[in-house]
């Protein structure tokens, strides 16, 4: 298979989803250019992390209801794949990519002007909706051109770039804090959504043929969610997938406060715990390219899923002994995501890889909006009594831990019944 040559404006399609190698030069621009626009949502949702105090004072509210902004850009995040996936299966990957970027570039904007948390919160909610843009279309577009181990090991590789943005934007976002106050923080995030603009229009090719366009009603696209939701081959592994996200996203939205608050760390320190551990997704990535080939799908996703429960077993050991420090803490949340870096790429093939790529997109939402939404959602109950402790981060990572585990083992019975009927 080989990947078509880039015209601005017009580019040529790809051919047909394949196993087959494609050229080096051509996958690693694909990865690069994925890369990039995946990581725009990750990069919204940590560059101010390190910010959060400091926004809840200049704003005159409480950590509770900035904290809660997390959870506004995720749900956006969850609602706008649900919209943008569809419509990118009707007209292409391409056009909708280029009006989420544009529509977030504007609210990113905006968001440094904000001088009230309401206004504050509703711009975020804008920012994830066209953030999923990036997300939505790159899971789709990695569809429309790979299947099955090939599929895996790339979302690997990109997971590999991507994931660079919530591993540096909280150091970036600590470093500039020393510049100047917050706003500064969603300027250069919205600089970097121009760059992005520029990078689709000149160097994203078309995955999509017209004559393999879905042009689906309302009432169908609905009907076709619920076949999917009906499904225990989608459904089975995105729940794993959505339920060990809000594990993860536990301590991304909660540890800025148990940090600051609980061991006396700088908005700086936390920003390199935040990269240490994001490095530990991106090891868990590779290992999981590096397995390919060599571990079955299904092997990996529960080993991912036993390290994820059992590091969540030593953050609430630590607790509950009374010995949990930054050190400590920061070295089980590293291994923690470590295994964490071994769910995502293989419970999204698992979902997607039974799929038609025609419904790509459709599928690729659903997949997102569930994880976005249910993960957020989940996330967000830590600490809704008052300021965030770390027994909150831990009760609520342990359940969520749990769940996965507890819904790919049903998965995973199912699956192993079909096959023998």
């Amino acid at each position: 298979m080989t990947l078509t040559s880039v015209r601005p404006r017009r580019p040529a399609p790809m051919t047909t989803p394949t196993t087959a190698p494609t050229p080096r030069r051509s996958t690693a621009l694909l990865v690069l250019v994925l890369g990039v626009l995946s990581a725009i949502g990750p990069l919204a949702t940590d560059l101010y992390l390190p910010a959060l105090p400091q926004i809840s004072a200049d704003l005159g509210t409480t950590e509770s209801r900035v904290k809660f902004t997390l959870t506004t850009v995720m749900i956006g995040m969850a609602l706008g794949q649900l919209v943008i996936g569809p419509l990118s299966d009707r007209w292409g990957r391409r056009v909708p990519m280029l009006v989420g970027i544009g529509v977030f570039t504007t609210s990113t904007l905006a968001i440094a002007l904000a001088t009230s948390v309401e206004a504050f919160t509703v711009l975020r909610f804008v920012q994830g909706l066209s953030a999923a843009a990036g997300l939505v279309i790159s899971r789709a577009v990695v569809r429309d051109v790979f299947s099955g181990d090939a599929a895996a090991t790339f979302f690997s590789r990109l997971v590999l770039l991507s994931g660079l943005a919530p591993m540096l934007s909280p150091v970036l976002g600590g470093q500039l804090l020393l510049l100047g106050p917050w706003p500064i923080l969603f300027v250069v995030l919205g600089m970097t959504g121009v760059l992005s603009f520029v990078l689709v229009l000149y160097a994203l090719p078309e995955s999509l043929a017209p004559e393999r366009r879905e042009r689906v009603r309302p009432t169908q696209q609905l009907q076709l969610f619920g076949r999917l939701l009906r499904d225990v081959r989608f459904i089975g592994p995105t729940l794993t997938l959505s339920l060990n996200f809000a594990m993860s996203f536990t301590y991304i939205s909660t540890f800025s406060f148990v940090s600051q608050s609980q061991f006396d760390a700088t908005a700086q320190q936390f920003s390199l715990v935040f990269a240490v551990t994001t490095l530990g997704m991106i090891l868990g990535n590779q290992l999981n390219a590096a397995l390919v080939g060599r571990v079955e799908i299904h092997r990996r996703l529960i080993l991912g899923l036993t390290g994820s429960l059992g590091t969540v077993l030593a953050l609430v050991a630590f607790d509950l002994s009374g010995t949990a420090g930054l050190v400590s803490v920061t070295s089980a949340l590293f291994v923690m995501m470590i295994f964490t870096g071994l769910v995502t790429p293989n419970a999204t093939t698992l979902a997607l890889d039974g799929q038609p790529p025609r419904v790509a997109g459709s599928g690729s939402a659903l997949l997102g909006t569930l994880q976005f939404g249910l993960g957020s959602g989940l996330a967000s109950t830590a600490g809704l009594s008052g300021q965030v402790t770390l027994t909150d981060m831990n009760t609520v990572m342990l359940l969520t831990a749990l769940g996965a585990a507890a819904v790919f083992t049903f998965f995973a019975v199912h699956t192993r019944r079909q096959l023998r009927a």
